[in-house]
């Protein structure tokens, strides 16, 4: 992704390779126990990449929520299979943790605990790795919510996003966990607030099911978006989606 300053930039789709057990699934708002599951993460890796995908999105589910890495091992067959960009998320806490990552290939650290607890974290990373940390910004309500999405962190999205503008992220990713895995379609509304608060690039997520959903989002300002369901319960290809933003 690159920095977002207008309409030149290419809006990209990004598919989701969500890992809990070894195993790719998807959850629905994010609860343990609604997951479906959709078989290997490697496989899945290569299928987004003979489709056209040019980056890929890696959740270490039991990561996000035991707040350390469980899935490492299906990560990093994952990373070593494909040919694309990666930024990978869960369990990444420490500065070290981070920079062990980028510099076993990975080409952006997602953080979304961390960065709440400890804002500094992004500047620490950034500062030796430019463009490297994406701050994950998941909502409820109109609040981020950490901890696997089950702790409210008493800010507003637009509060933290501007806050980590500051302190040198690469871009900040926009979960609404409203509309997350449920298949209903998508909310605009936040992502335009952050897109118009903030200079870096926002990377939405949450509740696309179709391709109207996937053209509102681009049409909202969002420089990507994260796919995961709809994808792989057949609502479109990758290759229609990008087909629907060309």
């Amino acid at each position: 992704m690159n920095a977002s300053d207008g309409a030149d930039e290419t809006f990209e789709v990004i598919p989701a390779v969500d890992v809990q057990d070894g195993e790719v699934v998807q959850l629905v708002q994010g609860e343990r126990g609604t997951e479906t599951t959709y078989g290997d993460p490697v496989e899945a890796a290569r299928r987004w990449i003979d489709a056209g995908a040019e980056t890929l999105h890696l959740i270490d589910l039991d990561g996000a929520f035991e707040g350390r890495r469980e899935n490492a091992a299906a990560i990093d067959a994952v990373a070593e299979a494909v040919d694309a960009r990666t930024q990978l998320g869960g369990g990444i806490r420490t500065v070290a943790d981070a920079v062990d990552l980028l510099e076993r290939g990975i080409d952006r650290v997602i953080l979304g605990t961390a960065a709440v607890e400890n804002p500094e974290i992004v500047a620490e990373i950034s500062d030796d790795h430019p463009e490297s940390v994406v701050v994950s910004l998941d909502a409820k309500d109109g609040e981020v919510v950490v901890e696997g999405w089950t702790e409210g962190a008493g800010v507003s999205p637009v509060d933290a996003a501007e806050r980590y503008e500051e302190l040198g992220a690469a871009a900040i990713l926009f979960t609404n966990v409203d509309v997350e895995g449920r298949l209903e379609g998508v909310a605009t509304d936040p992502v335009r607030e952050l897109v118009e608060a903030t200079e870096i690039p926002v990377i939405a997520s949450g509740g696309v099911a179709t391709l109207d959903d996937v053209r509102a989002l681009e049409e909202a300002g969002a420089a990507a978006v994260v796919v995961g369901s709809a994808l792989y319960e057949g609502k479109f290809t990758l290759e229609e989606a990008r087909a629907a933003i060309e």
